[in-house]
């Protein structure tokens, strides 16, 4: 019996008989209609051996990114199909059950892929070492994203290097326009005017600082935990001409103590605290910033579910077995718009607007996913193929994760009241997003 003839069966009864599938096999059998939404293509045997140990999410994810397995095709199309009939919660890959596990293992036996567990792909984070979410420790995860070579992340992200949510505010906006658009949202909100001292926590490439500085007059401190990001931003300040009105560190935000500051713009950067870590995130920037002064805290959020008040360590699992945990985001941690806010409130902030991002982060994910793929070649050469497949899938994922409302993104603007309660904020949502004086 020819690969595909035997692995078919074991397919079906994981996905589901309804699922139109087309399976190519390394011996070259094949097996469902050829126009078939979903074209599974398994290179390898050790496709089938990542699969027996981790018949889940991490699995396929491994087997993937080794490029074992292939979606051939629209990646998009194929996975939001097999999104559909995967069991909640597992995302791409085969249902974890008993039966499944048993049907593994016999077909791996017949096929003769039994073996030892492969090694992971070498794009998997190894242990980090320390206290999750000590300074070192956070070192060591953001060090794992973001130190891959900023000429990969110029090519996936564009000419703004902006790893963040865009703002979509003209239908015919291209990618750079959006995320310029995102950056002066963000100054509107915080009422920037010249002179002011400002916090970018998180500043990435350093774009953000960059407009505010050039557009806005103002002095910006910018921290982030990637040298490379930092070196890049300090000399993007110099090109620009703004290296006088901005400051880019190597810096924990715990290690930030030279406030006060007139605002603070966290963007994209929350997602790394941890839940544990929210209050004292919170009651930091809190003390950083002047009465009356500013916090835009723009954080990508999860939905809330049903094990959100069981303990620790059950919730822990789920992301140690996580694609995102593992190849992504180690120790990064999602968590609902409500507790963020408590968190916020917790600290003495008063929150005065919140602002749902949602759809703007599915564009954003749909136009660095056009940017990978067309540059594949050269996205491979200056990094690796399984760093360029990580990013292919972990991208074309959360498409389809913000799309279907099970995650999403917010700008959530608090201001530090003053003594009597004072706030200094405007009357109406249209004076907060009318632009301040810019700078001449």
């Amino acid at each position: 019996m020819s690969v595909a003839r035997t692995v078919e069966p074991l397919l079906r009864q994981s996905l589901g008989q309804d699922v139109p599938i087309r399976i190519r096999c390394w011996d070259g059998s094949t097996t469902g209609p050829a126009t078939a939404p979903v074209q599974l293509t398994l290179r390898r045997r050790r496709a089938l051996r990542h699969l027996l140990w981790s018949p889940d999410e991490l699995g396929f994810a491994r087997a993937f990114v080794a490029g074992d397995l292939t979606l051939e095709g629209d990646l998009l199309t194929g996975l939001e199909e097999l999104q559909r009939v995967a069991a909640p919660g597992d995302g791409p890959g085969v249902q974890v059950t008993t039966a499944t596990k048993l049907a593994l293992a016999r077909a791996a036996i017949r096929l003769g892929v039994v073996g030892p567990r492969p090694r992971p792909p070498a794009e998997e984070v190894r242990r980090l070492r320390g206290v999750r979410h000590s300074k070192s420790r956070d070192a060591q995860a953001v060090s794992h994203h973001y130190d891959i070579g900023n000429d990969f992340y110029r090519l996936v992200l564009g000419d703004t290097m902006t790893y963040s949510c865009a703002y979509w505010d003209r239908p015919d906006a291209d990618l750079d326009a959006a995320q310029i658009a995102k950056c002066d949202l963000v100054a509107r909100k915080l009422g920037l005017r010249p002179g002011m001292r400002v916090l970018d926590v998180g500043c990435g490439w350093g774009t953000f600082a960059l407009h505010a500085a050039r557009t806005y007059g103002v002095h910006v401190v910018g921290v982030t935990l990637a040298r490379e990001q930092a070196a890049f931003a300090r000399k993007r300040m110099a090109d620009e001409g703004v290296a006088d009105l901005v400051e880019i560190r190597v810096q924990d935000y715990r290690d930030v103590h030279d406030g006060p500051y007139d605002a603070i713009a966290s963007v994209g950067m929350a997602e790394h605290v941890g839940a544990a870590m929210l209050s004292t995130y919170s009651a930091d920037l809190f003390a950083l910033l002047r009465p009356e002064g500013r916090l835009l805290n723009h954080a990508i959020a999860r939905r809330p579910r049903a094990d959100d008040d069981a303990p620790a360590p059950r919730r822990g699992l789920r992301a140690s077995t996580s694609f995102v945990d593992r190849y992504v985001f180690p120790d990064g941690e999602l968590e609902t718009l409500a507790t963020m806010v408590g968190a916020i409130e917790g600290a003495g902030f008063e929150v005065r607007d919140v602002e749902s991002l949602r759809e703007h982060y599915a564009l954003t994910l749909r136009a660095w996913v056009a940017n990978l793929e067309s540059r594949w070649d050269e996205a491979v050469a200056v990094t690796s193929a399984g760093r360029a497949r990580v990013w292919r899938l972990y991208m074309a994922g959360s498409v389809l994760a913000f799309e279907s409302g099970r995650i999403g993104v917010n700008q959530v603007l608090a201001v530090r009241p003053a003594s009597g309660g004072t706030s200094g904020m405007p009357r109406t949502r249209e004076t907060l997003l009318a632009r301040q004086v810019a700078a001449p």
